[in-house]
């Protein structure tokens, strides 16, 4: 790291050059916005160099390291919009880009849902048509890749029929939760969604099955050789299978829980984002930030089932970790904070029963795996034990033995009853 070191040193030296003998021009919101991004690109390249090193070294560490100090970079900037009036942080975004700050309609993925509009002669299929746009190779690659990040099949099905749910539920908020059922079950779920994770799942399946052998770039007599080395090293170094197991344990279980919770939470900050701050969906913003997930997210991932598997070794959850999690939960405030009577919209009431049905069906599927069963295992495997001493003893009473040798049955078997 001292080459990374005079790296920083040469960057600082020539930031400095370039304000003392550059004519500073008279513009204040010029220079303030310069000032902050040699600032944010000094406090990177500290970071790159002097940060901890994440659970993963593949292209380089020093790759993750970047992420990481983005992440405190993002969060400042989110407590920064928080504290600000709405009008205020809307008119900030305009620093960005001039042209945000602007009120945006939202679009409705509703209205006429015939896949097949027999009154529209010249084209009947329009409305699936019109459904086709760009988004809908992002949700194949958005899965593709968040089934990378939390390697498991039924995890990622659950969040995205999850979702989809979500989306039925709000769509009194937001219009642009309003789809067609065929967009929502078909198109996104079967379609967009199943694919992704499905190629994840090949994907994941194949990196379970490679040789992890590394030999040096320099050590490879062939140039086809070099160049296959040079593609792996955007490989991982080693692999790690994940087994959530979320039923092996209430904590696990818990655990479990909380990250699909997280995971749908900043899924719907997406949305919700972009409606308060007026951001159109296609902005290149929107795509940084999902940029941002991915590379952030994986590490985190990788933290919170190090810290699940292994609690021993690993005794504190990852610091990549608590970042996304503050990460989400400070962008969630600033939704609740600059458009409350949005998120205040009472659910419909068959929406309100659904969702109470399904969380009372989840807390008591929890209370009888984990309490109820086991105190119900527990009492068989006493009855059971019960029945054998019987049973041997009344076998030794009729062959004649002792009662010495009762005594000592009776005996382990009350001290095999007080370990249970």
């Amino acid at each position: 790291r001292a080459h990374t070191l005079t790296v920083l040193f040469i960057l600082t030296c020539a930031l400095g050059y370039v304000t003392l003998f550059e004519e500073t021009p008279q513009d204040t919101a010029y220079n303030t916005k310069r000032g902050i991004v040699a600032s944010i690109l000094v406090f990177l390249c500290f970071g790159v160099t002097q940060a901890k090193d994440g659970p993963f070294s593949r292209p380089h560490p020093a790759y993750w390291r970047f992420w990481l100090c983005v992440s405190v970079v993002y969060e400042l900037f989110l407590i920064f919009i928080l504290f600000q009036t709405v009008q205020d942080g809307r008119q900030f975004m305009k620093y960005i880009d001039p042209n945000l700050g602007v009120p945006l309609p939202e679009r409705d993925y509703g209205g006429n849902c015939l896949i097949y509009d027999p009154g529209n002669e010249t084209d009947p299929l329009h409305n699936i048509w019109d459904k086709l746009d760009g988004f809908v190779p992002a949700h194949f690659f958005g899965w593709y890749l968040k089934t990378l990040m939390i390697r498991d099949w039924w995890m990622c099905m659950i969040i995205s029929v999850m979702f989809e749910f979500l989306e039925y539920s709000l769509e009194h908020q937001l219009p642009n939760f309003s789809e067609c059922w065929w967009d929502h079950w078909i198109m996104d779920v079967i379609l967009c969604n199943g694919l992704g994770i499905y190629c994840g799942m090949k994907t994941l399946s194949w990196l379970s099955l490679k040789t992890y052998k590394w030999q040096g770039l320099w050590n490879i007599p062939t140039y086809k050789g070099k160049m296959k080395r040079i593609v792996f090293q955007f490989t991982p170094y080693s692999w790690v299978k994940f087994e959530w197991k979320p039923a092996s344990s209430l904590r696990r279980w818990l655990a479990v829980c909380g990250i699909i919770f997280v995971f749908l939470l900043a899924e719907l900050n997406t949305f919700y984002l972009k409606f308060v701050l007026w951001m159109p969906p296609e902005h290149y913003l929107v795509l940084l930030r999902l940029v941002f997930f991915v590379n952030v997210g994986g590490v985190a991932m990788r933290e919170i089932y190090d810290f699940m598997d292994d609690p021993k070794f690993h005794k504190k959850l990852g610091q990549q970790a608590w970042l996304v999690a503050a990460i989400t939960a400070t962008e969630f405030l600033i939704v609740v904070k600059y458009d409350p009577y949005t998120l205040t919209l009472s659910l419909p009431f068959y929406i309100t029963q659904c969702w109470i049905l399904g969380i009372i069906l989840v807390l008591t599927w929890t209370a009888w795996r984990f309490f109820i069963r086991d105190i119900t295992l527990r009492y068989k495997e006493i009855r059971r034990q019960k029945q054998e001493h019987k049973n041997e003893r009344d076998k030794c009473l009729s062959n004649g033995d002792g009662h010495s040798s009762i005594l000592d049955e009776q005996n382990g078997n009350k001290l095999r009853e007080r370990k249970l």
